[in-house]
């Protein structure tokens, strides 16, 4: 039972929003839903929920917006609702930092099942913390205080919840190629038909952030991903 986890939803559509609260609710979410933007971040100022659902085009501030301000002070998990399936689009939520996103018509049924699979993932965050140091090339991760560290800059990376969950996913089977569905199914809590380029922006977003750094996530194709170290290639 997750009565307990609270859900906002932003968008100007009545009845997307109204049928996607009443799969939520279902569910037993406590679900807030709002007209705009500007009401859910108000909202959010106040009392932070669990997880946020956007629509892009809405009155007043858009959604990439509101995602871009709701990052600058936290990691709750947001997925992106847009009605135009625009590349554009897609690449400014990841890149903003959204866990997901969903072009309309929205499948209400699958929209439920990535908030399971996000809850899902952050119930793994909440095991007890391990003093275990993980590290490749030059990069150490450390699991009680979930930081990753450059070791030439003594410089702290700052990652996402899904970033850091794959970084240390992937270190912890560095003698291997990862395949995406394993990547999936063991981050996210997806099954292998459900149909999501997350796992692949993720990477993108993770190899960014490591670029100054000697470790590579490798793209093994059409497997999925495996570490490299700049200095033994």
């Amino acid at each position: 039972m997750d009565s307990e986890k609270m859900i906002y939803i932003a968008d100007d559509e009545p009845h997307i929003k109204e049928l996607i609260r009443s799969f939520l609710e279902k569910e037993n979410y406590d679900v807030q839903a709002f007209d705009s933007g500007d009401d859910l971040y108000k909202a959010f100022t106040k009392k932070a929920p669990d997880l946020v659902i956007l629509d892009i085009m809405m009155p007043g501030t858009d959604g990439l917006t509101i995602c871009t301000k709701i990052r600058q002070t936290s990691n709750v998990p947001i997925i992106i609702l847009t009605a135009r399936d625009s590349d554009a689009d897609y690449i400014a939520g990841i890149t903003l930092g959204s866990d997901d996103y969903f072009t309309k018509p929205v499948s209400p049924m699958q929209l439920v099942m990535r908030v399971r699979a996000i809850f899902r993932r952050i119930d793994m965050d909440k095991r007890p913390p391990s003093n275990q140091v993980l590290s490749y090339a030059n990069i150490e991760v450390y699991l009680a205080g979930k930081t990753v560290t450059n070791t030439d800059t003594k410089e702290e990376i700052q990652l996402t919840p899904n970033e850091f969950n794959m970084l240390v996913y992937l270190m912890e089977n560095q003698n291997r190629a990862v395949s995406r569905d394993e990547l999936l199914d063991k981050i996210w809590g997806f099954s292998a038909d459900i149909e999501t380029r997350v796992a692949d922006d993720t990477v993108k977003r993770l190899r960014k952030k490591l670029s100054e750094s000697n470790l590579i996530v490798d793209t093994v194709w059409g497997y999925g991903f495996r570490l490299k170290d700049k200095e033994k290639e």
